[in-house]
């Protein structure tokens, strides 16, 4: 069984934030548990370095704009391995691979009868690099996101003709209710469709950095249509000498930002139609993280830094928090004082505390032996169909809730230590089974849930289950009293606690 999980590529006008670290992560998450189960996984990632927002960053700064796609590019690749992300690929539009397939691909649109010649006028944010319809405007005539003024754009264009595919759209959705996650977002895209499609500009007349039209040389491709073949493309080269899209299209999850909802829920599914190729399986569209209200972004000059983060607490850290704190799917405040909050709560003390506590104990009382008894009873139900309820959060991209199932019985096994004593029952004469039991149950309730904890925690997760003597990562063995460890080594704390101050 494959699993193909990609994150959108991201824009080389700037320096990569927490937002962009933001979907990396979620999605190595999902790659993760998907290797844990077994499946051949592909995970995609990389950068969108074509179009006016690129070529306008470049101008400002007095570089060509492949002179800065190179610079920021290698910026992104550089964040990925510090996140801890297993990405199988990283893709770059400037890609002599990716612009042939392209061109294949948009001349096969063409030839199917879903481009033609016409003239545009409309409002345009070059940031965006999008024409904006009356009612995407405000604030009189401003971007919604970037908050500038619009331009007033005419010229003479290719067109790709999205208004011949708005009733196979409309099948798509009613025959596919888990096309466009959450529900939300799946009622806003299949409500755009409703509201009447209107054809698209395919090419731009202007430009020159994008991938040449291979039918008419004075024009390049929309970057739009550009970057979202990327998906596609990256098979095709991802591994020298193989074509994998046989083996892993169409994909299984695009993660993506619900301010791209428009270009992947609409104008992404037409254009493979058009193409004659299956569609992506699922989109997950995510919210935005905010600090002092507005999403974050370099050109708004809000960003927490991935980079300080990491340096201070470690990439597991940033991981959870992320994941933690900000339900997955919707809008969520990050700031500096909630992550120093939520690492000392619960990564130090919660998970740090107990597995600290657990395997000091074992060594204390067992010379580090683990009691090979039967597991206490009481313990065992909590863990009950838990490997289950996480697979199928994870299936559905609900990251949030997946990891909260698992940190519930984190918290279970602190509630265990202090109902039980094992420090008490060691004093007492005639309790040693009972200590034996205890022992042994925490010690595999610990095992249990850090192997489902790696996904997101994967440096810290491995560490521990290394000192549990039970490397294995397999959700197969991830139920309670699957593998029950049979020595323990000591280790120093998993989430050293950290003297407060400001991350930036």
């Amino acid at each position: 069984m494959s699993f193909y999980v990609t994150t959108p590529i991201y824009y080389v006008n700037a320096a990569p934030h927490l937002g962009h670290a933001y979907t990396t992560i979620a999605a190595d998450v999902m790659a993760r548990h998907h290797r844990q189960l077994g499946e051949d996984v592909f995970f995609l990632t990389g950068t969108d370095e074509h179009g006016e927002p690129v070529a306008l960053a470049a101008e400002a700064l007095g570089v060509t704009p492949r002179e800065l796609a190179d610079k920021n590019a290698e910026r992104f690749k550089a964040l990925a391995p510090l996140l801890d992300a297993t990405n199988d690929f990283f893709i770059r539009t400037s890609d002599p691979e990716h612009g042939r397939a392209v061109q294949e691909v948009l001349t096969r649109v063409k030839d199917n009868g879903f481009v033609e010649l016409g003239m545009y006028e409309g409002w345009y944010c070059p940031r965006c690099a999008d024409f904006k319809s009356e009612g995407e405007i405000v604030d009189g005539n401003r971007c919604p996101i970037h908050l500038i003024e619009l331009d007033w754009e005419q010229e003479e264009n290719y067109f790709f003709k999205l208004s011949a595919l708005q009733e196979r759209l409309e099948r798509h959705y009613a025959e596919h209710p888990d096309f466009v996650a959450p529900g939300s977002r799946y009622n806003e895209a299949l409500s755009f469709i409703r509201g009447g499609l209107q054809d698209v500009s395919l090419t731009r007349g202007k430009l020159t950095w994008g991938v040449p039209v291979p039918w008419d040389e004075g024009h390049v491709f929309y970057v739009w249509f550009d970057a979202l073949l990327n998906y596609y493309t990256a098979l095709t080269y991802a591994r020298p000498g193989e074509d994998l899209t046989e083996e892993f299209w169409p994909a299984s999850y695009h993660l993506i930002g619900k301010d791209i909802l428009k270009f992947h829920a609409v104008f992404w599914p037409a254009l493979l139609m058009a193409a004659g190729l299956p569609l992506p399986e699922h989109l997950y569209v995510h919210g935005y993280l905010l600090m002092d209200g507005h999403k974050m972004s370099k050109s708004l000059g809000n960003v927490l830094d991935p980079f300080e983060i990491i340096d201070k607490y470690g990439s597991d850290a940033l991981r959870f928090y992320l994941l933690r704190d900000v339900s997955f799917g919707q809008d969520g405040s990050v700031s500096a004082a909630d992550f120093e909050k939520r690492y000392e709560s619960e990564l130090a003390n919660d998970f740090g505390n107990l597995a600290s506590r657990t395997i000091k104990m074992v060594l204390r009382y067992r010379d580090g032996a683990v009691p090979q008894v039967e597991l206490d009873p009481v313990l065992a139900p909590d863990f009950d169909g838990l490997c289950e309820r996480v697979g199928d959060l994870m299936g559905r991209a609900e990251l949030t809730p997946a990891l909260e199932e698992i940190w519930q019985r984190v918290r279970r096994l602190n509630r265990y230590v202090e109902e039980n004593a094992p420090w008490k029952l060691a004093k007492e004469e005639g309790r040693e089974a009972d200590l034996d039991r205890v022992l042994a149950s925490l010690t595999e309730g610990l095992r249990t849930v850090t192997v489902l904890l790696h996904a997101y925690i994967p440096q810290r997760a491995e560490v521990l289950l290394d000192a549990l003597g039970a490397p294995d990562l397999t959700i197969a063995n991830a139920r309670f009293g699957a593998a029950v460890p049979t020595q323990v080594q000591d280790l120093d704390p998993l989430f050293p606690k950290q003297p407060a101050a400001e991350v930036a």
